[in-house]
């Protein structure tokens, strides 16, 4: 799943805090901007990745101007972050997962006199199935 959420960006002495208010206790920090934003990017992926995984609900966007409103300051700046919770778990859960199934005999055969990865080949079969890169 893709999400958008407002983020909240702090800047203190030489680093820039991120702070996710629609996610409780979603905070991070980098030393640039860029090192802010993808550390803001990765913890939000990883709070609705945990979300999703235990069937949680996953809280609506702020609106981003009244965000702003209640912490206005020469320090403060409020910016929009894009999560991908689809492409984190592809990242972060690499296990092998064991299944079960069935073909006909004859493909067996033929696929174990051929030395076919069968695994390779299944996982190659499923992200064309469900159009994955």
């Amino acid at each position: 799943m893709r999400y958008v959420y407002p983020v909240v960006f702090t800047i203190e002495g030489d680093a820039i805090l991120a702070s996710v208010p629609d996610l409780p206790g979603t905070h991070t920090f980098g030393e640039t901007w860029s090192d802010a934003l993808y550390m803001a990017q990765d913890a939000m992926e990883m709070w609705l990745w945990d979300a999703e995984n235990k069937g949680e609900d996953v809280p609506e966007a702020s609106d981003p101007s009244s965000i702003l409103a209640q912490r206005a300051g020469d320090n403060v700046q409020v910016s929009m972050v894009a999560a991908d919770t689809d492409e984190y778990r592809r990242r972060a859960d690499a296990r092998a997962v064991k299944k079960t199934l069935s073909i006909p005999a004859w493909l067996n055969f033929q696929a174990e006199r051929a030395n076919a990865p069968f695994s390779q080949i299944l996982q190659q079969g499923l992200k064309e199935y469900l159009h994955i890169v």
